[in-house]
Protein backbone atom coordinates (compact mmCIF):
# COMPACT_ATOMS: atom_id res chain seq x y z
CA UNK A 1 0.00 0.00 0.00
CA UNK A 2 2.35 2.55 0.80
CA UNK A 3 4.38 2.07 -2.05
CA UNK A 4 1.57 2.47 -4.24
CA UNK A 5 1.04 5.93 -2.61
CA UNK A 6 4.34 6.83 -2.82
CA UNK A 7 4.75 6.58 -6.45
CA UNK A 8 1.17 8.41 -6.90
CA UNK A 9 0.43 11.04 -8.93
CA UNK A 10 -1.85 12.30 -6.31
CA UNK A 11 1.22 12.07 -3.86
CA UNK A 12 3.46 13.84 -5.42
CA UNK A 13 0.94 16.76 -6.04
CA UNK A 14 0.43 17.09 -2.72
CA UNK A 15 4.01 17.45 -2.08
CA UNK A 16 4.91 20.42 -4.26
CA UNK A 17 8.69 19.61 -3.58
CA UNK A 18 8.69 17.44 -6.19
CA UNK A 19 7.80 20.00 -9.03
CA UNK A 20 9.35 23.19 -10.11
CA UNK A 21 6.53 25.54 -11.56
CA UNK A 22 7.67 27.24 -14.42
CA UNK A 23 5.35 30.05 -15.20
CA UNK A 24 6.21 31.83 -18.46
CA UNK A 25 5.16 35.66 -18.83
CA UNK A 26 3.69 33.98 -22.20
CA UNK A 27 1.83 37.41 -23.95
CA UNK A 28 -0.28 36.81 -27.56
CA UNK A 29 -1.46 39.30 -29.77
CA UNK A 30 -3.67 40.25 -32.58
CA UNK A 31 -1.58 40.41 -36.09
CA UNK A 32 -2.61 43.71 -36.42
CA UNK A 33 0.33 44.40 -33.98
CA UNK A 34 2.61 42.21 -35.21
CA UNK A 35 3.97 44.85 -37.42
CA UNK A 36 4.11 47.64 -35.09
CA UNK A 37 6.19 44.97 -32.26
CA UNK A 38 8.42 44.12 -34.64
CA UNK A 39 9.60 48.06 -36.10
CA UNK A 40 9.57 48.84 -32.21
CA UNK A 41 6.73 51.51 -32.79
CA UNK A 42 4.68 49.35 -30.25
CA UNK A 43 6.68 48.75 -26.77
CA UNK A 44 3.76 48.35 -24.38
CA UNK A 45 0.73 46.58 -23.88
CA UNK A 46 -1.78 46.90 -21.28
CA UNK A 47 -3.32 43.78 -20.06
CA UNK A 48 -5.58 42.02 -17.35
CA UNK A 49 -4.23 41.45 -14.02
CA UNK A 50 -2.98 38.32 -13.95
CA UNK A 51 -3.05 35.05 -11.78
CA UNK A 52 0.77 35.01 -11.63
CA UNK A 53 1.51 38.32 -12.36
CA UNK A 54 4.62 39.41 -14.15
CA UNK A 55 7.80 41.37 -12.96
CA UNK A 56 10.07 43.61 -13.60
CA UNK A 57 13.64 42.08 -15.07
CA UNK A 58 11.21 39.09 -16.10
CA UNK A 59 11.15 37.41 -19.97
CA UNK A 60 8.57 38.53 -22.13
CA UNK A 61 7.49 36.01 -24.59
CA UNK A 62 5.59 37.48 -27.67
CA UNK A 63 3.38 35.42 -29.82
CA UNK A 64 0.61 35.77 -32.55
CA UNK A 65 -1.98 33.47 -33.10
CA UNK A 66 -1.16 31.22 -29.42
CA UNK A 67 -3.31 27.99 -29.48
CA UNK A 68 -3.77 27.96 -33.46
CA UNK A 69 -2.24 26.37 -36.29
CA UNK A 70 -0.89 29.67 -37.52
CA UNK A 71 1.21 30.43 -34.64
CA UNK A 72 4.25 32.65 -34.63
CA UNK A 73 6.99 33.91 -32.24
CA UNK A 74 7.20 37.49 -32.54
CA UNK A 75 10.22 37.58 -29.95
CA UNK A 76 11.55 37.93 -26.51
CA UNK A 77 12.39 40.90 -24.41
CA UNK A 78 12.81 41.95 -20.87
CA UNK A 79 10.03 43.22 -18.90
CA UNK A 80 11.23 47.00 -17.71
CA UNK A 81 8.03 48.42 -16.30
CA UNK A 82 4.88 47.48 -14.92
CA UNK A 83 2.27 49.56 -13.12
CA UNK A 84 -1.46 49.17 -12.59
CA UNK A 85 -3.74 51.30 -15.03
CA UNK A 86 -7.47 52.47 -15.19
CA UNK A 87 -8.51 53.65 -18.79
CA UNK A 88 -12.10 55.72 -18.88
CA UNK A 89 -13.70 57.31 -21.88
CA UNK A 90 -14.01 60.79 -20.11
CA UNK A 91 -11.60 60.29 -17.30
CA UNK A 92 -8.34 59.57 -19.28
CA UNK A 93 -5.77 57.03 -18.10
CA UNK A 94 -5.08 56.76 -13.83
CA UNK A 95 -1.47 54.79 -13.80
CA UNK A 96 -1.06 53.62 -10.09
CA UNK A 97 -4.18 55.18 -8.81
CA UNK A 98 -3.30 59.08 -9.79
CA UNK A 99 -4.60 60.64 -12.78
CA UNK A 100 -1.68 61.18 -15.16
CA UNK A 101 -2.85 61.63 -18.55
CA UNK A 102 -6.14 63.45 -19.32
CA UNK A 103 -5.56 66.09 -22.13
CA UNK A 104 -6.42 65.04 -25.76
CA UNK A 105 -2.81 65.82 -27.24
CA UNK A 106 -1.11 63.18 -24.50
CA UNK A 107 -3.85 60.53 -24.78
CA UNK A 108 -3.34 60.47 -28.64
CA UNK A 109 0.43 59.61 -28.02
CA UNK A 110 -0.42 57.30 -25.21
CA UNK A 111 -2.56 55.51 -27.56
CA UNK A 112 -0.04 55.68 -30.80
CA UNK A 113 2.71 54.09 -28.26
CA UNK A 114 0.04 51.09 -27.33
CA UNK A 115 -0.24 50.50 -31.67
CA UNK A 116 -3.28 52.77 -32.18
CA UNK A 117 -3.77 55.50 -34.72
CA UNK A 118 -5.10 57.74 -31.97
CA UNK A 119 -7.14 57.89 -28.69
CA UNK A 120 -10.50 57.10 -29.91
CA UNK A 121 -9.39 53.84 -32.08
CA UNK A 122 -7.67 52.60 -28.55
CA UNK A 123 -11.46 53.57 -26.66
CA UNK A 124 -13.36 51.53 -29.69
CA UNK A 125 -10.67 48.66 -28.92
CA UNK A 126 -10.87 48.66 -25.45
CA UNK A 127 -14.63 48.68 -25.49
CA UNK A 128 -15.24 45.82 -28.01
CA UNK A 129 -12.72 43.36 -26.24
CA UNK A 130 -13.11 44.33 -22.66
CA UNK A 131 -15.65 46.90 -22.09
CA UNK A 132 -14.86 50.23 -20.10
CA UNK A 133 -14.06 51.69 -17.56
CA UNK A 134 -11.03 49.02 -18.01
CA UNK A 135 -8.61 47.98 -15.02
CA UNK A 136 -5.33 45.84 -15.66
CA UNK A 137 -1.79 46.52 -15.97
CA UNK A 138 0.43 48.08 -18.54
CA UNK A 139 3.44 46.43 -19.36
CA UNK A 140 6.33 48.31 -20.92
CA UNK A 141 9.10 46.50 -22.56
Amino acid sequence: MKKELYGSWDFMMKKKKYFKYIIMAILNFQKQFVPLIESGEKRQTIRKARKHPIKVGETLYLYAGLRTKYVRKIGEYKCKFIDKIKIEVLGGIWINGRRTIYYLDYLDSFAKSDGFKNWREMIQWFEKYHGLSFEGILIKW
